[in-house]
């Protein structure tokens, strides 16, 4: 490379952005490393990457079209969605379950597209938290960042606590912290192929879970026409019976607000496909195709398969409670149907399923909290260390700093367990709904600021589906969840006034959300920003027009029905 600059090792970089035809940036800085350095398998692979000419040194670009589709389908599939639907099925009821998890879906839905749309334009890492930052408030940013980096580092030892709890249904007796252990080594292996490591993963486990829903749902089709086996009560036409006895509401007005935040808990982590955006060769390329997948999640996968399970399973059965204070695989509806199907082995199948699903989101939960501490020190939000980027592409400190956090797992092997549990709960419980919020606000006051500053929508290489409209509907839904989940906090299903304890065990996201905001103040000492204060141009990616205008004069001459379908499928 006659235009390049040598380290001090003698390996030439290019000293400018390198794009490809579709306009993504591949690296600014090309290193030619071994394989053993570039997947993390030797000592040299630990060492800092030469920052070079670059402001941060980029994270690795390893992750493909195809991991990036399998996060946005499959990624978020877990405990929630197998195991959670069945005690908001007991509290809600199946019509309760059906529309909350439908109203979510609506709401993700926009908060995905608006995601997409500024991850295209500004790709970097810890996006939701930078464009917190640069389009909202930023103190309100820093609270975000910090909010998510605490999210995650308590998912992972809850993850480790229900995937070791959950080998119990084949091995009793075994010490569930032998599991943990067992767990947690193999998520560190994982994050030790860094990027790829995390897509890898994602991309098979996405795929047996997927593949592990729509035949649960073949099952479930056959077995409401009466089709399952004759030692099974499904030998008859089934049909919705359970929605007239014992009907299709649950504990009125408070059994369907409860509902909403097992259906947040369930979609959790379905914007980390904005988050690996940013470490993908070709955003512009990959991300709307993934961003579009998302439909396909909400509808096929979490409405449809929870319309069969509400079917096939009565409300009050008292299966769907569990038997103790952790979330109990025996009490999935999906195992649940198997069981009364009379299907030898099908519980066992469901219960593989429902343990690499809860690993997943471990290794997902390090993945999503170690960039985005990663991005906190870049902006000088969080302590140096953790910007520090190895030569493979991890960002090694953050990453470890999150699998730190695993070891609070191992506080459940102590009688006090449950309690530390739930509280542990409680802080992850409503996180989710405040990162969502923002995306949603990020993207409006992005376009108020995009127009202010005479540009137009064409300028944009790609447009969330529902616009700004979408956006503030999304607000809406979340704020109305808000209430809901308030309302239930000071008034709880089987009294009319519940206690401070179970308020704060619903309802603690906010005041953890609201403290890092005035840190945030503290630290930044600015507030909300003005429109004109607002930079939409500065670290814009720079796009290959020729690229996105043949791809929409193609769409052009395509019929109507097709623009809409491509636009939203």
């Amino acid at each position: 490379m006659s235009d390049g600059i040598a380290d001090e090792k003698g390996v030439q970089r290019s000293a400018t952005p390198v794009y490809d035809s579709t306009g993504g940036v591949q690296g600014q800085w090309r290193e030619t490393e071994n394989f053993w350095t570039r997947n993390g398998l030797n000592l040299q692979s630990f060492k800092r990457r030469p920052k070079g000419g670059e402001e941060f040194v980029e994270l690795d670009k390893s992750m493909k079209t195809r991991h990036l589709h399998m996060i946005a389908i499959g990624g978020s599939i877990g405990a929630g969605f197998f195991v959670g639907s069945g005690s908001a099925l007991s509290r809600g009821g199946p019509a309760s379950v059906l529309l909350d998890f439908s109203i979510m879906g609506i709401m993700i839905f926009n908060v995905v597209y608006a995601l997409g749309e500024l991850a295209v334009m500004y790709p970097v890492s810890g996006g939701f938290y930078t464009y917190s930052t640069r389009f909202i408030d930023p103190s309100w940013g820093f609270a975000m960042g910090w909010n998510y980096v605490f999210q995650w580092a308590i998912v992972l030892p809850l993850e480790l606590t229900v995937a070791g709890f959950t080998v119990e249904y084949w091995q009793a007796g075994v010490n569930v912290g032998v599991w943990i252990t067992v767990f947690w080594l193999f998520i560190i292996l994982i994050n030790v192929w860094g990027t790829l490591g995390y897509a890898e993963e994602e991309f098979w486990s996405s795929i047996l879970k997927l593949s592990a829903t729509v035949i649960f749902m073949i099952i479930a089709f056959v077995c409401v026409l009466g089709g399952g086996p004759s030692n099974g009560i499904y030998d008859e036409y089934w049909g919705a019976r359970h929605w007239y006895d014992p009907g299709a509401f649950n504990n009125g007005f408070k059994g369907f607000c409860s509902v909403f935040v097992t259906a947040a808990f369930a979609f959790s982590g379905t914007e980390l496909v904005g988050l690996a955006a940013a470490e993908t060769k070709n955003p512009l390329k990959s991300l709307p195709g993934a961003i579009r997948q998302v439909f396909w999640r909400i509808t096929l996968f979490y409405v449809l398969g929870l319309f069969f399970v509400g079917l096939l399973i009565r409300y009050d059965d008292d299966r769907l409670l569990g038997a103790g204070g952790y979330i109990d695989v025996n009490a999935s509806p999906f195992v649940l149907v198997g069981k009364d199907a009379g299907l030898t082995g099908f519980d066992s199948f469901m219960n593989v399923v429902i343990l690499i699903s809860v690993i997943s989101i471990g290794v997902s939960g390090v993945y999503g909290g170690s960039r985005t501490l990663t991005a906190l020190s870049e902006q000088g939000y969080a302590p140096k260390i953790f910007s520090y980027i190895d030569r493979s592409g991890r960002p090694l400190w953050s990453v470890a700093a999150i699998l730190i956090c695993g070891a609070l797992a191992y506080v459940n092997l102590d009688a006090q367990g449950p309690t530390v549990f739930d509280w542990l709960q409680a802080l992850s419980g409503l996180a989710a709904l405040f990162t969502w919020g923002s995306i949603c606000v990020a993207h409006i006051r992005f376009r108020k600021a995009w127009a202010y500053h005479g540009h137009t929508l064409d300028e944009i290489p790609f447009k969330a589906a529902g616009g700004v409209y979408g956006s503030w509907l999304g607000v809406i839904i979340i704020i109305l969840v808000l209430m809901a989940q308030f309302y239930t906090a000071v008034s709880p299903i089987g009294s009319s006034v519940g206690t401070a304890e179970g308020f704060f065990k619903s309802y603690l996201a906010l005041p953890v959300v609201l403290f890092f905001w005035l840190c945030g103040w503290a630290w930044k000492r600015q507030g909300w920003l003005r429109t004109p204060q607002i930079d939409v141009d500065t670290g814009r990616r720079q796009l290959d027009w020729e690229y996105i205008n043949a791809q929409r004069a193609e769409m052009a001459a395509w019929p109507a029905w097709k623009r809409v379908v491509r636009k939203i499928f």
